[in-house]
Formats: C-alpha cells, structure tokens, sequence
C-alpha cells in the first residue's frame, strides 16, 4: 500500500525525503517523514506556542530516551513503583531491596522513577550497573537518587505522560508497593493496558510485608464495588499477583519466560512465541481450555512467516497462532500460565526479546503491528558502570530554596 500521510505538497514531501537520506538511512523513512510532515502542520494549522512546545519537548524527551535504552534492549528488565515516603526502616524498604537483588541476579535490570523510598531500596538492591533512573523533574524536588544520580543511564523527564511511556514500554515485568496518588496512578494505568491489551503480557506483582494490609485491603475494595457492579471481570484479578514473599514474587517474574517468549500480530492471527515444540497433545488442551478467545478455527503450531522476517534471532522459536477475539485478557494471562507449566521446559540463553512496541496487538498495512523498527538483534554487553556511590538510605531529597533557580544538565 502506497504511504498516505502526507504534506499535501508535493515538493515539500520530496525535500523531507532528501532531508532524510541527507543525514543517513533511516529504518523506517515512513514514519520519520511523518514525524516532520506532522511538525510542518502544525505551523500551516496555527499550533500556539504552548501546543508546539508541548509537543517538541515530548518528542526530545522520547528521542533521548530511545537513545538511553537502545544498547540494553536484549536484557529483561523489571519495573519498581512505591512510595518515595517509605523510610528506610520499614520492612517493606528491605522487601524492594531484596527482590531487586535477587531479579538482577537472575539477569534482569531495574527501571526505577530515581526517587527516595521504595525507588531508592530498588536501586540499592540492583547496584547501580545494573539500574535506570527514570526521573521527573519537580518543583520541590531537584536531584536524583545518589545510587543512580550521574549515571548515563539516568533520564530526566519533564513530563508524566513521557515517563510512564518508557516505565511500560521497557519493561517486561512490574513490581509494585504501596504508595500515594503516583503509585495508584502508576499501577491501574498499566492494569488498565493490560486489561485492553495495549501493552505486551507481563508478570504483574504486588507486593507488601507479611503484616500489611494495604493490598488486601485494595483488592476487597476491587472485589466489592467493581466486581460486584459489573464494572470489571473475574477474570481481571488473574491480570496481577499479590505477595509477601521475595521467593513467590520472584519466581511470578522468572515462571513467567519459562516456555513463553512474545507475541505478535500477523495477517489478523495472534502469534505467541514459545521455547518447546508445541505438541498436539498441548494444542487439545488450550483448544478446549480457551475456545472462547479464538474468533474463529482453532489454535494451530506454525512456523515463522515472512511477515516476521525482520526478527531473524527468533525464527528458529516454535510457534502458536489463532484468531484472538481480542478481548479476555485475564483469561490469555492463565494461557501463558499454562503455557509455562508445559513439563520439561527447555531453559536456554533467550535468542532475543522481540519488538517493544507498546501496542503488539495493532497491526500495520504490511501485516505486523506498528511501531518504531528496532533492532533487536542480541545486544553486547553493556558497557562497565562507574562503581555504586556509597549513600545513607535514609538521605531525603533537598527541597528547592525559595526563589533560586536549580540548573540542570540537559540531555544530550
């Protein structure tokens, strides 16, 4: 199908084009084209100076924020949210530090907001090497974290619609704690795709000391007034996991990849990428077990098609695809579950993670769904970080003096 977004000017698009090729090739000359040819509209449309700084400032902040996590795109990683109130004492601070030690053990990465708290308890128990500071930049709140603040892998955002983006976008699994309006906002955000399949499946977890009552509490108060007015699905609460265990919490995440890989959506079928050879013994049972999430025919083992051609790594993964109907999220959730229950599970050296596109269920005019054209070939390893600033836990962020501006590093 022939490119539609256009100028409307014929010698504008040419220029955008040769613009393009002038400064190298681009993988996907479609969209960074459109990227300009949308900036251009916004001055033939008389965008004020408020939308268009809005909207530049989005955009450079995205830029960089492609740039930070390009290199480290082939490693796991997981997502810490909680309070930045929660003092160093409290035994849910040894909780995050400790989960977050055992996952980067395992190989995977920490993304966290760079704040105090649980922030903070997650970066300690990863180590810096193995961290990202997702920072938002705010009035009484001017300097990051110690653990991670210098790091390259430290990101500051102006903006929280831009964060959150990249908190879900990079992640493959989450880890949440009690916290105020930021976490609660943070957390039924990211139910919220999940429960619409606007975000690849991922292990969701929940997580409070063995006293606390905070997710308890939460989750009657779910059961009760959403549950119990039709405003959600049974279903819905197989979407995440409660704990107090670092083991459970860790193995949630772990189990997750044990046999499934990623998914994609080809020629209107959902395909799920899988480690062990799908037998028919196992397509009898999802066939059974899940008939009301297949539209139309029934769930079949193929091979990687053309369309997936540009995920060379992963050709070799057996495959399952079926019409989704595209809704019953909950349900696809205990799919993968079962899945990864499949016995003797072969545990090899992941072979690449797939595209992260936010949406891997919306599909493109060439077949596949949409989003920016990564490379996901295997990354290197990372390059070795500056050692762990030594830092007291319990340090609080500084609030801003009254009337002194605070200049920042800009990112480059």
């Amino acid at each position: 199908m022939a490119h539609q977004y256009s100028s409307g000017v014929q010698a504008i698009d040419d220029i955008i084009r040769a613009l393009i090729r002038l400064r190298g090739h681009a993988t996907s000359e479609d969209d960074i084209a459109d990227i300009m040819t949308t900036a251009l509209k916004l001055v033939e449309e008389g965008a004020s100076a408020s939308d268009a700084k809005i909207a530049s400032n989005a955009l450079k902040e995205m830029r960089y924020s492609y740039k930070v996590f390009s290199g480290y795109r082939g490693i796991r990683k997981v997502t810490i949210f909680g309070s930045a109130r929660t003092s160093a004492s409290h035994p849910n601070y040894k909780l995050a530090k400790d989960v977050s030690r055992r996952l980067c053990k395992a190989g995977f990465m920490l993304i966290s907001g760079a704040g105090p708290g649980i922030m903070e308890a997650g970066l300690i128990g990863a180590g810096r090497e193995n961290s990202f500071g997702v920072n938002i930049r705010l009035p009484f709140e001017q300097e990051a974290c110690p653990v991670i603040e210098g790091d390259p892998k430290l990101i500051n955002y102006k903006y929280f619609f831009v964060r959150k983006l990249f908190f879900v976008r990079e992640t493959d699994a989450v880890l949440i704690f009690p916290g105020g309006f930021g976490t609660f906002d943070e957390m039924f955000e990211l139910l919220t795709l999940a429960q619409t399949g606007k975000c690849h499946p991922l292990p969701i977890v929940l997580m409070d000391h063995p006293q606390g009552t905070y997710w308890k509490s939460m989750v009657r108060l779910l059961k009760k007034e959403l549950l119990g007015n039709g405003m959600i699905s049974k279903e819905d609460f197989n979407l995440f996991k409660v704990t107090s265990s670092p083991a459970e919490a860790c193995h949630e995440m772990l189990h997750f990849f044990e046999n499934y890989h990623s998914i994609r959506y080809v020629k209107g079928r959902l395909v799920i990428r899988v480690r062990k050879p799908v037998t028919e013994g196992l397509l009898d049972k999802l066939n059974s077990k899940y008939a009301s999430l297949v539209e139309e025919g029934r769930m079949e083992a193929v091979e990687a098609s053309p369309e997936e051609s540009d995920e060379p790594e992963l050709h070799a993964l057996p495959r399952i695809s079926f019409k989704f109907q595209r809704s019953g999220f909950g349900k696809f959730r205990c799919l993968i579950d079962d899945l990864n229950d499949v016995p003797g599970t072969v545990r090899r050296r992941d072979p690449g993670l797939g595209r992260p596109d936010l949406d891997p269920f919306q599909e493109d005019s060439g077949g596949i769904f949409s989003g920016p054209d990564e490379n996901r070939s295997p990354v290197a390893t990372p390059p070795k970080q500056s050692p762990p600033v030594k830092t007291k836990a319990t340090r609080a962020r500084k609030p801003r003096a009254s009337g002194k501006k605070v200049r920042r590093k800009k990112s480059s």
